[in-house]
């Protein structure tokens, strides 16, 4: 079935269409955060309560994340057919499908079901993210597509700040620092009902989550966000494409998707493994809970230096360029500096706080890469991008290498998985991005 919309063009929009466009986007990355982030502190949360290894509660990021690999090609021909609106709307539905499938996870305690709920929340996402990024990348002047994304990624970081900290409000509790201390010393019908109880928690928020996203999807639909036109090639790129049959012909985009896969796992271990690693220093969960929220802190601070300085004062390349190289040497920290300090009253490693800064360095790699990747693809736009969705599933599947690594050597030394995805985050600033045919 076609969208009945009719799509337009970008430059076709008035200043008052736009403005409205880029604030319900923004409203939508804030949704993508606040259920996204929420992972960094349902790992920990389920590997307790589920009593799992480092590897199994990883597999939470795996679930989520791996509905991106999945739906993320299905998702460009659903939005081909239905239109943006509609099918942002069946995202927004999947997304509440998927949270009330927690209600029978807790009931029984099983993980798998959890997985499964979580797995359909991806698929409602994967659906989203393949709208909303194409959409905000040519919604306006293309040297400022990097200023625009920031602007995103501070609503959904900012939801991402909120989300461990609300989630642990609402979850736990002040005395259940004791609870976790006595677990190993109950008996095993106490132990399971403990966990019965500690896991039973999730069931109203995930009610209420899922009934607000099934509203949300609805109201979106019905707004005045416009259909836009993403077929649609100036005569120069038209020209530059006519021999192009498929996205394989463009390298700067399958190498650019590479690099978005190696991002979003560099980013997602240095937020829903901080926590992991605050624990094996000896600060426990109620404490943790708040080190997600520096690093997308961090995160933010870099959204507002890049929404400063981009493109006023250096190019967004540039600065994907000065980010990938700091995430490198704050890797090589992590693993290499040792030492007690006491900072924002946590007394800790120093180690972590490096940690936390890879969030400032992971900040404009993202907004750096899809400008990049984007370029020059008309009417393989919508494909294009549907192929860089596919990346995020690096979320999936870089945490479960770090949670193997940790639980067969330590958790500080499986930070080693990120030096590599950086060294290549490097390249593809420096000089990936600018390949148009195949070949070094």
């Amino acid at each position: 079935m076609k969208s009945e919309a009719i799509a337009i063009k970008v430059q076709d929009l008035t200043k008052r269409e736009t403005m409205i466009s880029i604030f319900l986007i923004g409203l939508m990355f804030f949704i993508f955060g606040f259920v996204s982030w929420v992972n960094s502190i349902l790992i920990p949360y389920f590997k307790i309560a589920c009593e799992l290894t480092s590897f199994q509660a990883y597999l939470v990021a795996f679930a989520f994340y791996i509905a991106y690999f999945v739906m993320s090609v299905p998702s460009s021909y659903l939005l081909k057919a239905m239109g943006f609106k509609k099918g942002m709307m069946i995202g927004f539905w999947a997304m509440a499908l998927g949270a009330f499938i927690f209600v029978p996870a807790a009931m029984s305690r099983t993980y798998e079901i959890f997985l499964m709920g979580l797995f359909t929340i991806g698929i409602g996402l994967a659906i989203l993210q393949t709208a909303a990024n194409p959409y905000i990348t040519i919604l306006g002047a293309k040297e400022r597509a990097a200023q625009r994304i920031s602007m995103m990624g501070i609503c959904n970081k900012a939801a991402g700040i909120l989300s461990p900290i609300v989630f642990a409000a609402v979850i736990l509790k002040p005395t259940d620092t004791d609870l976790f201390a006595q677990l190993g010393t109950m008996s095993d019908a106490e132990r399971s009902a403990a966990l019965d109880e500690l896991i039973r928690r999730v069931i109203n928020p995930y009610i209420a989550l899922g009934t607000f996203l099934f509203a949300l999807g609805y109201l979106v639909f019905k707004s005045p966000l416009p259909e836009i036109d993403t077929e649609h090639e100036s005569q120069e790129i038209a020209s530059a494409n006519a021999g192009k049959k498929s996205i394989f012909d463009f390298p700067h985009l399958i190498l650019g998707a590479l690099a978005i896969f190696l991002h979003v796992g560099t980013q997602v271990i240095a937020v829903d493994t901080i926590i992991g690693y605050a624990n094996s220093m000896g600060i426990d969960l109620l404490e943790a809970k708040v080190f997600p929220s520096y690093t997308l802190f961090c995160t933010i601070c870099g959204y507002l230096i890049g929404i400063t300085v981009i493109p006023k004062f250096i190019s967004q390349v540039n600065a994907l360029r000065i980010c990938t190289l700091l995430g490198t040497i704050f890797t090589l920290l992590i693993i290499f500096t040792h030492g007690q300090v006491t900072f924002l009253g946590h007394d800790a490693d120093i180690s972590i706080w490096f940690v936390v800064l890879l969030g400032l360095a992971n900040s404009l790699v993202w907004a750096g890469i899809w400008p990049l990747a984007l370029d020059d693809l008309g009417r393989f736009t919508k494909l294009g991008a549907s192929v860089m969705i596919m990346g995020l599933c690096g979320n999936a599947i870089m945490p479960l290498f770090y949670g193997h690594f940790a639980d067969v050597v330590n958790v500080r030394e499986a930070y080693w998985v990120l030096l590599p995805c950086y060294l290549y985050l490097v390249f593809y600033a420096v000089k990936g991005h600018k390949l148009r045919k195949w070949g070094f």
